[in-house]
């Protein structure tokens, strides 16, 4: 450190990214920077992990970012898997029932967190790392842009020391108040909802029956959701009424007459918290300002009603991290950053207007169409597999990027992810696909491969997909479960240009060459990372 002024200390040496922010998004973006050997540092201004259960859910495709990181096991074993997902009426009969369809990520469709734990198994991982700097109870005040990097005047909360860090970009992770956005005066366009609902956290002292399901209560008198949430927690939330007291209906008195109307009495829960929270529905107008990267709440705020909040967070950073790391080695040019708006944007959108959509079916007020809603959606309920449909359709749609950075001309394969089965290695271990991937960029063929050239004298290598009963080969992974050799054959293409996410860059039928690599890249030479667990 070095003296630069009346009680402010300038770091001696640079970081290639800064982190402010340390929640679900900025632990992991500290996750995946550590793990590529970037120099980071955080800046979190709270001196502990937040206690208040937001987030209750995740999905398979989240889980599979964890895998990347080696965390995915460990944080299963705190999760609840392959619960149903119940809409019911006043009454408490079920007028749609769901239950969830896999993507073909490698990991349960949907899976009830306890966000304080799951923030806390981040935490211990990026402790993995000595090339990341944690600095608790410290605040960005001040950025200022340059040339060569972002300068973040910081200050810490504890002592009122101030210091002055260089990095060469920052993600700012620091939630729907962002002070970085302000700072930057980027727009926070949208809206927040009238109502007010209150968030009841408890630790279940008995379990009842079907404590373990999630129950949309769509009561117009007053709706509910009955979340079951792991490690001996449950969850519910309501809307603050016209003519209640706020104050009051927070009180544990208040709450246990709430969550009574269920069969729920003090012998089965105990309040561990009651807070107010307002829904909102919000667009930063730009996700990208220089050097600086908005990332979550920061970028981007949408209603409760899918559990899309911290995964719409955890997705971005997935999205800008590698980028991040290719341009550093220049491995990429600086131009490629400017697709994480560009990919991101769309999907937030889409997963906000059917969260909007589902939470309309959840807290319809008006008694007329209330009945109707319950009478059609019991009826087609009646049709096999017809609630799965609707949750797997209408719910989260899929990650599939129209533009950013891909080849022309686009096939049906490009811009999508390609799925992740179990498949046998070289050396005849099962092993989830994204462990083989490596991470990195790499040509994938169905069965033997078409020379390419333009990609091979980069030094980009290629990966043989061979079909079920197949030995094991070098350079080689033997499809067990039968599902790589069939999407490719369903998108019409043999060999696919893979990025380091596993999104397809570009693709080309049997025999065909791929479109070229994107321009300036430069490829370092780097082994496969490995993520096995």
């Amino acid at each position: 450190m070095s003296e630069t002024g009346a009680g402010t200390k300038t770091e001696d040496s640079a970081y290639d990214v800064a982190v402010i922010g340390y929640g679900p998004t900025g632990v992991t973006a500290a996750n995946l920077l550590g793990a590529m050997g970037l120099r980071v540092v955080v800046l979190e201004r709270d001196a502990a992990i937040f206690t208040r259960a937001r987030a209750i859910s995740t999905d398979e495709e989240v889980v599979r970012i964890w895998q990347r990181i080696g965390l995915a096991e460990r944080l299963k074993r705190d999760m609840l898997t392959e619960r149903d997902v119940d809409f019911v009426d006043a009454n408490g009969r079920t007028f749609l029932s769901a239950h969830p369809t896999p993507r073909g990520h490698g990991h349960p469709p949907q899976m009830f967190i306890y966000q304080p734990a799951l923030e806390q198994v981040l935490r211990d991982g990026v402790d993995r790392y000595p090339n990341v700097k944690i600095l608790l109870r410290h605040e960005c005040l001040r950025l200022r842009q340059d040339t060569d990097g972002v300068e973040l005047t910081v200050v810490g909360t504890a002592d009122d020391s101030v210091h002055r860090l260089r990095a060469s970009y920052v993600i700012a992770a620091d939630g729907g108040s962002s002070l970085t956005r302000a700072q930057l005066n980027i727009g926070y366009e949208g809206k927040t909802y009238e109502d007010r609902w209150v968030v009841i956290d408890t630790k279940m002292l008995k379990p009842w029956p079907d404590h373990d399901k999630l129950r949309f209560h769509c009561d117009p008198a007053r709706p509910a959701v009955d979340c079951p949430t792991p490690l001996g927690h449950h969850r519910w939330e309501f809307p603050i009424l016209p003519g209640d007291d706020e104050k009051q209906l927070t009180t544990e008195e208040a709450v246990y007459q709430l969550v009574a109307r269920y069969g729920i009495s003090r012998d089965s829960v105990e309040v561990l918290r009651a807070t107010v929270y307002s829904h909102h529905v919000r667009f930063a107008t730009r996700f990208r300002m220089g050097r600086v990267f908005l990332a979550g709440d920061a970028a981007h705020a949408m209603p409760p009603w899918i559990g899309q909040g911290m995964a719409a967070g955890v997705r971005d950073v997935a999205n800008l991290c590698w980028k991040l790391d290719a341009v550093l080695r220049g491995e990429l040019p600086e131009a490629v950053l400017d697709s994480y708006e560009t990919e991101r944007k769309p999907h937030v959108r889409e997963v906000t207007k059917r969260a909007v959509f589902v939470g309309r079916i959840i807290t319809e007020r008006r008694l007329p169409v209330a009945r109707v809603r319950n009478g059609a959606l019991r009826a087609l309920d009646r049709i096999p597999g017809f609630g799965d449909w609707m949750q797997d359709s209408n719910w989260i749609p899929v990650a599939r990027y129209e533009a950013g950075l891909q080849a022309r001309p686009r096939t049906r394969a490009t811009g999508h992810q390609i799925p992740q089965p179990w498949v046998t290695g070289p050396d005849g271990e099962r092993v989830r696909l994204d462990d083989v991937l490596g991470g990195r960029w790499l040509l994938l063929h169905r069965g033997l491969p078409t020379a390419q050239p333009a990609w091979e004298r980069l030094g980009v290598e290629s990966l043989a997909v061979l079909p079920v009963g197949s030995r094991p080969a070098e350079g080689a992974v033997v499809d067990s479960d039968g599902v790589l050799l069939p999407w490719l054959a369903g998108h019409r293409v043999a060999t696919l240009a893979l990025r380091p996410d596993a999104y397809v860059y570009a693709a080309a039928p049997a025999g065909a060459q791929l479109p070229p690599p994107p321009a300036g890249f430069a490829p370092a030479s780097r082994p496969a990372t490995t993520t096995a667990q």
